[in-house]
């Protein structure tokens, strides 16, 4: 089997350059666009005509020159035939959703999900008439248990946000496929480092907020699948980015397209740090969990996944049992080691850490909480590159031992 290498699928894509010959592509920010013959724009709105279709642009809603660049650059990167870049994360999954489901649907997702994806399949798509029944991740049965004659599509994470629960996608997808439904993934925690496309996922979803961008600056989306289903989605009567308008501004793909060339260096370097700071506290005692401790249940599952040479990511989770044990965590790391901030989003440069059950995952009920494993002093922590290793480590040894976790 041929392995997928998404730095080499990234620029072995065809590059854009600059109006005037610059090795940048340029940044178009015009909100529509001309056409030199009028019999042309008729063509655009039918479809016959596109960025694809002899370089044609009506409307930045539509598409964009600088935001096509970025939508193809990704799915490259994924292994996807096209790619819609969006507003935010949470539009890509609300829009990718929508696009499939309808009043009556249903959806089986894993139960260790984001805490908006969760609110928006637990509290507002019921509004609409879409149900989503949530089961563990880990759990290929429960999955196939809680297929109904509604169920259109499947929805994971790749690695779970915050419990650090690895979806099996290959074992995922061939369940989708035996019941004609759709696989979807939502990629945030691991790019580079795993191909879900390339392993059965149908639709990819990103918030390029975290590592893709990586400078913590703006916030941006992207949904990555078939060129059908792009087309789809901008539809000009029924696609649902095009209608709802989740618009990325074509500054924010600009700055993306910068900050692509070194995302492979900065994954290995996240998954370098992160390996090395959670094996010296698994070493400790610490309640440390990180899938590339041989000490985690799908250390294996994920190890067959990846494409070499990225690591297993730069996500860890530190226990501490109880909201205050975190809050005095977290406290000493930012205010008296300086080893990270207080923050939620992932894949900055600087480590940020978060207690979840009060924060990014505040919206999933306590109780539900409890069941998926996400205790009251669960601290995610997204470890940054900055300073010298050995001192972060230092300093995190120094801080666990203060509030007595080892």
């Amino acid at each position: 089997m041929t392995v997928f290498d998404p730095e080499h699928a990234l620029w072995n894509v065809r590059r854009e350059f600059g109006e005037h010959g610059g090795v940048c592509p340029s940044i178009s920010r015009s909100a529509t666009f001309t056409v030199m013959d009028p019999a042309t724009m008729p063509e655009i709105f039918q479809g016959l005509r596109g960025p694809d279709k002899g370089g044609c642009f009506l409307y930045s809603r539509h598409f964009n020159p600088t935001i096509h660049v970025l939508d193809r650059y990704l799915a490259a990167m994924e292994g996807t035939e096209a790619a819609v870049c969006t507003a935010s994360g949470m539009s890509a999954i609300s829009c990718a959703l929508l696009q499939i489901c309808r009043a009556g649907d249903h959806i089986v997702a894993s139960n260790t999900i984001y805490g908006g994806t969760h609110a928006l399949l637990r509290e507002l798509l019921p509004e609409m008439g879409i149900t989503t029944t949530f089961v563990e991740t880990t759990d290929l049965s429960a999955f196939e248990a809680a297929i109904t004659p509604a169920t259109k599509v499947i929805y994971t994470e790749t690695v779970g946000n915050p419990t650090l629960k690895v979806a099996d996608i290959p074992a995922l997808s061939k369940l989708a496929r035996t019941y004609y439904l759709t696989l979807m993934v939502d990629n945030t925690f691991t790019p580079m480092l795993v191909s879900p496309a390339k392993l059965g996922a149908d639709i990819v979803v990103h918030s390029l907020t975290k590592f893709i961008n990586g400078a913590g600056d703006l916030i941006a989306g992207v949904i990555c699948a078939d060129k059908a289903f792009i087309h789809r989605l901008m539809d000009l009567h029924t696609g649902r980015v095009m209608l709802f308008g989740p618009t990325m501004d074509p500054r924010s793909a600009f700055d993306i397209i910068q900050r692509l060339p070194h995302l492979a260096i900065r994954m290995r370097e996240h998954s370098h740090r992160a390996q090395a700071i959670a094996g010296r506290l698994e070493k400790m005692g610490a309640p440390v969990s990180y899938p590339g401790l041989p000490s985690h249940p799908q250390h294996n599952l994920l190890a067959a996944m990846l494409n070499p040479g990225f690591g297993f990511g730069g996500m860890l989770t530190i226990d501490c049992e109880n909201q205050k044990t975190a809050e005095k965590l977290m406290a000493l790391l930012q205010n008296q080691e300086r080893f990270g901030l207080i923050a939620v989003s992932l894949g900055y440069y600087d480590t940020l850490m978060s207690c979840s059950g009060s924060s990014t995952s505040s919206e999933i009920p306590p109780e539900d909480q409890d069941k998926i494993g996400i205790s009251p002093g669960l601290i995610r922590l997204a470890v940054g590159y900055t300073g010298n290793l050995e001192d972060r480590i230092v300093q995190m040894e120094t801080a666990v031992k203060t509030v007595g976790l080892v």
